[in-house]
């Protein structure tokens, strides 16, 4: 017979799945959510999850959920043998770099990022060459090679802290174009910028959002979309940044100029807050399934690995980014 705690939990969790997904679906989720968390306690591990992953992986399974900083200061932190990280590979290997002796998990090897993979190691070393003397922040979004060659990391929720505390006359900030812009008119110093950018928030247009300006609804963007469409909306910050102002408006409707799984793990805890579209898929996000978790976690496969040479190089500008 099955413990009290036991049928609260599932109770609790299809609950709190019901608001942004059918009951039924919800309930058929159930056992494997139970056999990823029994093979979870076994394995001694924890499930750090990006608030771009979907609810049954946020509420069900993961033991943290948030942005790029916020995980990899849970990664650094954790004492579990185990990390699996619900997300793509620069997160696992930023999990990786800074719990180099964890063995830490990526449930979708194919889970890559478009801006991480527009620069190489080979394009900031050019970089320097180009701009001898200038410091080098590499966003959170990059490979570890990339963060190899930096000087410092940040990511969109500390960037303008992270180049202020350069005390620089020019800063080289690498890889998305649109964050760098948006850091320049909020620093001092001289912004070099490199031309990536994340095929999710570039797609949004200032013309997406149109129908929304001058009514009630809220428009928050994300630094990585285009400037006209940051100067049209009402917010602009990180995930974490737009979480946080969401968390203290009254109810009402919202658009969320980002990832479309955003909206429903805002809406488990705001389900007075209505959310229109559009909203772009990242497809590498969810390649992440809970069957892709529940089989990284039975076989140990698929675990991350830094070469040496280059883990010991790209701790240091990961750990300045988390000593700031």
């Amino acid at each position: 017979m099955e413990s009290t705690s036991a049928l609260n939990w599932r109770s609790e969790l299809v609950s709190k799945l019901a608001h942004v997904m059918p009951e039924f679906e919800a309930i058929a989720h159930v056992p494997m959510i139970e056999e990823i968390r029994t093979l979870k306690a076994a394995r001694r591990a924890v499930i750090v999850a990006h608030s771009y992953q979907v609810p049954l992986i946020t509420a069900g399974i993961a033991d943290f959920t948030g942005d790029s900083l916020a995980m990899a200061r849970f990664a650094a932190r954790t004492t579990a043998d185990t990390i699996v990280v619900c997300g793509v590979r620069f997160m696992a290997e930023t999990a990786k770099l800074l719990s180099p002796s964890r063995t830490v998990l990526l449930p979708a090897s194919d889970a890559g990022c478009s801006l991480a993979e527009s620069i190489t190691a080979a394009d900031v070393r050019a970089l320097r060459r180009r701009h001898p003397g200038v410091p080098v922040v590499a966003y959170v979004n990059t490979s570890a090679a990339v963060k190899a060659e930096a000087d410092i990391c940040c990511t969109s929720a500390n960037a303008v802290e992270v180049v202020e505390s350069l005390a620089s006359p020019r800063v080289i900030l690498l890889p998305d174009r649109y964050l760098a812009s948006f850091v320049a008119e909020r620093v001092a110093c001289e912004v070099i910028a490199w031309p990536g950018t994340c095929e999710v928030h570039q797609r949004f247009s200032a013309e997406d959002i149109r129908g929304y300006q001058g009514t009630e609804v809220r428009v928050l963007a994300h630094p990585e979309c285009p400037p006209e469409v940051q100067a049209a909306s009402d917010f602009v910050g990180s995930t974490s940044a737009m979480i946080d102002y969401l968390r203290r408006v009254p109810p009402g409707r919202v658009l969320l100029l980002t990832e479309c799984s955003m909206a429903d793990n805002v809406r488990l805890a705001r389900p007075d807050l209505q959310f229109e579209r559009p909203c772009n898929l990242c497809r590498h996000m969810k390649s992440v399934t809970l069957q892709k978790v529940r089989d990284a976690l039975d076989s140990g496969q698929l675990a991350i690995d830094i070469e040496p040479q280059i883990a010991e190089r790209a701790r240091r500008p990961l750990q300045g980014m988390i000593g700031l």
